[in-house]
């Protein structure tokens, strides 16, 4: 059986070595934009993480021909009304990096107390396929916003965001651990599940 070809629709480098870490597992080969030489820069226009995600795996579905896999996510904060949202990859504007959003985001929540530092990050996965079918799948991770950056691995707002189950922040985590609990993981591990599913029946036939 041979196994699919799937497009990582991003141009996030750290999204992409995440994807491919927990895809890993599921028998299809993963190919970069870069892979199939597709540029785009595709606008996120939606309000939800799921319409931005659709928008995303279309495009570069039409523009490439193979299913593409692509997702938005964001990080939610309670106490400010669950921003940045599905603006947290240009919260603050345009050519901000993720030490500026980060900070930007350490200053709103200043005088914010721990208890009310609640916070989570959610993502929308969808696959997106040339006969139109697509599939969603989501994930969400409960945290805090720490009081200050911590850690090195990760990206995002990763530093800020403390796990009370392990005691650190995302950034001080290790892949594994990381993978286990983060939104991009639980969603990746369905998405996962539903290709070795789709690869059975078509074996079946």
């Amino acid at each position: 059986m041979a196994r699919e070809t799937l497009l990582i629709a991003t141009n996030n480098a750290h999204k992409v070595t995440e994807l491919r870490r927990i895809l890993g597992e599921a028998d299809v080969a993963l190919l970069t934009p870069a892979d199939a030489g597709v540029a785009l820069d595709v606008e996120e226009t939606g309000e939800t993480f799921e319409e931005n995600a659709r928008l995303k795996a279309r495009a570069f579905c039409a523009a490439s021909g193979l299913p593409s896999l692509a997702d938005d996510s964001g990080i939610e904060v309670d106490a400010l009304g669950g921003r940045p949202g599905v603006r947290s990859a240009r919260y603050g504007g345009d050519g901000l990096h993720d030490a500026d959003r980060t900070q930007l985001l350490l200053d709103e929540l200043a005088d914010v107390p721990e208890e009310r530092r609640t916070c989570r990050y959610r993502v929308v996965l969808v696959l997106a396929r040339p006969d139109g079918s697509e599939e969603v799948v989501d994930g969400a991770c409960e945290g805090r916003a720490a009081f200050a950056p911590v850690g090195e691995n990760g990206f995002g707002y990763d530093p800020i965001f403390y796990v009370p189950r392990f005691g650190r922040t995302m950034a001080q985590l290790d892949p594994a651990e990381k993978d286990a609990i983060s939104h991009r993981g639980q969603a990746t591990r369905r998405m996962a599940d539903l290709l070795r599913g789709r690869a059975l029946q078509e074996a079946a036939r």
